[in-house]
């Protein structure tokens, strides 16, 4: 397995698992927090195992393969987690909610009452096969390319060889003479 790939696998199991875990998933609600860390971890990781410099364009492709891949553990882990343990985040959505808007609040709760007590294979299709998860693999891709650019200039501290400098600016003359500026015009 290549260097940029196994980086990948790692920064993408690190976003999906931390996305996936209910309640330690609310990281996310700071601006896609797990989602940038495990982009940048992708980097970093890639930074240290590559033997030349590493420019954003690589990092850029590292962090966004890094969250098609969080994406996908997301739906393995997270989804039959949350089914599992009844969405915890929804009672705390439930709660909020009464605080804010008491009225609203029975209508919410026979919703989520209604989605929770389907069987679980119908759930978990629904939440693997819906519009929610194409938009979720959107956003991971984007932030989680963020987070491998991020990555680059904190960890790559080595230069990449540009090479000779160019030539001096040629203004006439004689090749090989000294170089003196062209005489002002009247």
């Amino acid at each position: 397995m290549n260097n940029k790939l196994r980086s990948a696998i790692v920064g993408g199991v690190v976003i999906g698992l931390l996305s996936g875990i209910p309640y330690v998933r609310l990281g996310n609600v700071i601006c896609c927090l797990w989602v940038i860390v495990g982009g940048a971890l992708a980097s970093y990781l890639y930074i240290k195992k590559s033997p030349a410099p590493v420019n954003v364009g690589e990092g850029a492709m590292i962090g966004a393969m890094a969250g098609a891949i969080g994406t996908a553990v997301e739906l393995i882990v997270g989804v039959p987690l949350t089914i599992l343990t009844g969405n915890p985040e929804s009672k705390f959505l439930l709660d909020l909610v009464e605080r804010v808007d008491p009225q609203r609040v029975e209508s919410l709760r026979q919703t989520i009452a209604e989605a929770m007590s389907r069987p679980f294979l119908e759930q978990l299709f629904y939440a693997i096969f819906s519009w929610g998860t194409l938009f979720t693999l959107l956003i991971t891709v984007v932030f989680a390319m963020v987070g491998g650019l991020i990555a680059i200039p904190l960890f790559e501290k080595r230069k990449a060889d540009a090479g000779p400098p160019p030539p001096p600016p040629y203004f006439g003359g004689t090749p090989g003479d000294i170089y003196a500026p062209p005489p002002p015009s009247s």
